[in-house]
């Protein structure tokens, strides 16, 4: 090193001839040198001095390390070897030109830089130039970069950009296109220099263009990762001026020319036509259940009007029985109907709230005279869902049980409760109950043979449900059905 270090003194001192002699001046001046090359040699970076001729003065401890060299052995050689020979022929013109403007600026502005190590590799730079003013004539200070990893980085966000399957275009603050990949030029329809050095505006419909710049600002003055235009439909405009709808992604990204902006176009018009299809066959499937609704419901209405008619009309009571016990399975099975339409739901309703209208509807149909009989519906916190199939036949299956329970269970004018109870005995199966404190079932007292009609339609119903059914006969009548939330259904 002592070798090395004098070698570069005597270098800068034959650089820098002695002006006159003075015992203090020159003093002052090899303090100067000395000063400045320590700063050299201990700078974190690579530095080379050139004098006019090119021949390498000084170079510092990293610069032998970035090309290969040891020593002294770059010193005294033209600089020349520490460029590749495919660029050494302009080199000394690019020199002859710095010394005739000596301003500190960068070297090769707008060109790729490459240096030569010993071996002959190459491996892109930067360098900074710094004239020196050595007393017969200025000399350059160069301090070199190796920027290989971030060329790499570069290449690979750049492949990243390029092969990716949307559409990618990078714009500055000004809104500049400063990069776009092969899918930019398939889906706006242009070449890629017709784009680049372009106001990105030229991919936005002209009725749009108005506002574009204050969106961008917003975006630069709040970068963040984010969709473009929440809440607005975006388009994109084709080279031939035709529209398309489209969503875009947008990122920061911190470049050495400052902060830009990167869009991901993704041209969604296959899926707003999909999603028109759907909407379309969703209006159709709408109006064509209103239809059936409103006629099935005209129906009931018709059926339910001729077995009122033919009631009233009647001297038999038990064909009058017969007749007021189907209008009321007429009404349960409209009630049905009517939840569906109101919710808008044709898929299933909550089982809960069409008990709670079954019973209300039950309740003033069967007002006792003479007596005071309550009717109460207990029902889970969570709402219980089922499909219309199954629903009519919880409704029946309440009808029946209730119907029975005013009728049979309160005579004389007694007062009492009837209570309906539904709840999820586990997280497959639901427990519908009816029950009541009245006089209770007769001890011969078979559903199968039941003298109601009513109560002989449960087992079929509960068989509806691919459920179970078990009866309780004291205090008053318990009827309790377990059915599957979900079943699989019988052969």
């Amino acid at each position: 090193m002592d070798k090395r270090r004098s070698g570069q003194e005597r270098r800068l001192d034959e650089a820098t001839p002695d002006d006159g002699g003075h015992a203090k001046r020159n003093h002052l001046r090899h303090m100067d040198k000395e000063s400045f090359r320590r700063a050299v040699e201990w700078a974190p970076s690579a530095l080379v001095m050139v004098d006019a001729d090119g021949r390498i003065m000084l170079a510092n401890v990293q610069a032998a390390k970035l090309f290969g060299y040891e020593g002294d052995e770059l010193l005294g050689r033209p600089v020349e070897i520490l460029v590749p020979e495919r660029f050494g022929g302009h080199h000394p013109s690019y020199r002859e030109g710095f010394l005739a403007d000596p301003q500190p600026r960068p070297m090769g502005s707008g060109r790729d830089l490459y240096a030569r190590r010993k071996d002959g590799s190459e491996f892109p730079v930067e360098i900074g130039l710094t004239p020196i003013d050595a007393g017969g004539g200025f000399m350059v200070l160069a301090a070199i970069l190796d920027i290989s990893e971030r060329k790499r980085q570069a290449e690979r966000f750049r492949r990243i950009v390029e092969y990716s399957p949307y559409a990618k275009v990078m714009i500055d603050r000004a809104g500049t296109i400063v990069l776009v990949n092969a899918r930019t030029e398939v889906l706006f329809g242009y070449a890629r220099a017709q784009l680049l050095g372009q106001p990105v505006e030229m991919l936005v419909p002209e009725r749009l263009r108005g506002h574009h710049g204050q969106f961008r600002d917003g975006f630069f003055n709040d970068p963040g990762a984010r969709p473009m235009g929440m809440g607005r439909e975006l388009f994109g405009r084709h080279a031939d001026g035709s529209e398309f709808p489209v969503e875009i992604g947008l990122n920061p990204i911190e470049s050495e020319e400052g902060l830009m902006v990167l869009a991901a176009i993704v041209d969604i018009t296959e899926r707003r036509r999909a999603q028109q299809k759907i909407e379309d066959a969703l209006t159709e499937k709408t109006v064509l259940l209103n239809e059936i609704h409103h006629r099935v419901k005209n129906n009931l209405q018709v059926i339910s009007s001729l077995i009122n008619l033919q009631a009233n009309n009647t001297d038999d009571p038990r064909l009058r029985e017969v007749l007021n016990e189907s209008l009321n399975r007429v009404k349960a099975m409209a009630l049905t109907h009517q939840l569906l339409y109101e919710r808008k739901d044709y898929s299933s309703i909550d089982l809960g709230e069409y008990l709670g209208r079954l019973t209300q509807l039950l309740l003033s149909a069967y007002r006792l005279k003479g007596g005071s009989v309550e009717l109460e519906l207990v029902l889970p916190a969570d709402k219980v869902q089922l499909d219309m199939e199954r629903s009519i036949p919880c409704g029946l299956v309440v009808n029946e049980l209730v119907t029975n329970s005013f009728k049979h269970g309160f005579p004389d004018g007694r007062n009492g409760r009837i209570t309906v109870e539904l709840k999820a005995a586990t997280a497959d199966e639901i427990v519908l109950r009816v029950s009541d404190d009245g006089v209770g079932l007769p001890p011969d007292f078979n559903i199968d043979n039941a003298r109601s009609l009513g109560l002989q339609l449960v087992p079929l119903l509960v068989d509806q449900l691919l459920g179970t059914l078990a009866i309780g006969r004291a205090p008053g009548a318990h009827f309790s059905v377990r059915f599957p939330r979900n079943p699989v259904r019988r052969e």
